[in-house]
């Protein structure tokens, strides 16, 4: 007949083989994971710098517009400036007399606000 110590070494050898197959197991999953993440990041990756091109892309693209809206916008200013130009010459020619006396007012207007 067969004594307690004559099974326990069967049965130490029975659980480190479970215990190794569950240690194989876990490894590969832990490799598996691994991979997964590995795979992940690269995609990310690959999305991430795609995104960035896209935004500088729209990014160049309105910059390009508001510096073309900006160049408008100058350019009418200037027409309207050099427009108010003629206007206040043509009317100095028309009203030597008056633009003389105008300037005088303001020239006056100004001496007494800057009085102390």
């Amino acid at each position: 007949m067969a004594t307690t110590s004559d099974m326990a070494p069967t049965r130490r050898k029975a659980g480190a083989a479970k215990t190794e197959t569950r240690e194989q197991e876990l490894e590969a999953q832990v490799a598996q994971l691994q991979a997964d993440i590995k795979a992940i990041t690269e995609t990310l990756g690959k999305l991430s710098g795609e995104k960035v091109g896209e935004a500088r892309a729209l990014a160049t693209s309105e910059v390009k517009h508001l510096q073309q809206r900006g160049q408008e916008m100058l350019d009418e200013a200037q027409g309207q400036f050099d427009q108010a130009e003629r206007q206040l010459k043509d009317t100095i020619r028309e009203k030597p007399l008056t633009a003389v006396a105008a300037a005088a007012g303001v020239g006056f207007i100004f001496a007494l606000l800057t009085r102390h």
